[in-house]
């Protein structure tokens, strides 16, 4: 059982990094292979819309033909037997570089033939940790939710499988004081820090030893 953690997130020790970090330790204790990839390390871009994975006896007939470093990584997630994705979310949705990336993992199977339209041959679990300042009242007033399970659908149509962890109301800052943050309650925000931050660390841990089992 191999489970790979992908960090859309900027920072590598961060709200995101952490929670994706318990995820797979959730699955090694069950006892997988892991392996985190940080898409900020990487070169790379979004679909250039050139069809190559669509071409008719191509070389790179249901495989993205960009040779930059996202395509070790999108090699690495089809052999897995699990992908966990994570991102903070700017504006209502995941980060540039993971749309980036889904947009080149996903398109490279999709196929537009009317009695099969996914190249890819196995079910992969997917699952996807999503952190945001917002509360759980805000992300549901702002629509949030929608837009976070249109992407979890497209995962299910094609890998088969898929989850969503929203944790909501983060801590963004080690000093708040430095930062104009008027419009927040600094220690309502240390006080769900403390008492549920470790409640969303025990979801990640969860959804990776479920996922490997």
């Amino acid at each position: 059982m191999k489970v790979i953690g992908i960090n859309g997130s900027p920072r590598k020790e961060w709200n995101t990094a952490t929670l994706l970090t318990e995820a797979l330790e959730g699955a090694s204790s069950q006892g997988a292979k892991t392996e985190l990839v940080h898409l900020y390390d990487l070169d790379y871009k979004g679909c250039i819309s050139c069809f190559a994975c669509k071409k008719i006896n191509g070389n790179s007939y249901g495989k993205c033909a960009l040779q930059d470093d996202l395509a070790l990584v999108l090699e690495k997630i089809e052999e897995a037997d699990a992908v966990i994705f994570a991102s903070p979310v700017y504006f209502g949705r995941a980060t540039g570089e993971m749309r980036s990336c889904l947009e080149r993992l996903m398109f490279q199977y999709l196929v537009y033939d009317k009695e099969h339209s996914n190249l890819l041959d196995k079910e992969i679990l997917t699952g996807f940790i999503y952190t945001m300042n917002v509360r759980q009242q805000q992300m549901e007033e702002l629509g949030y939710e929608e837009t976070f399970k249109s992407t979890e659908r497209s995962l299910k149509r094609i890998f088969g499988a898929s989850e969503s962890l929203f944790v909501t109301n983060t801590y963004q800052f080690e000093d708040y004081s430095k930062y104009v943050t008027t419009m927040f309650d600094v220690e309502e925000k240390v006080k769900h820090r403390e008492e549920e931050f470790p409640k969303d660390c025990k979801k990640a841990f969860e959804m990776g030893a479920r996922f490997a089992k």
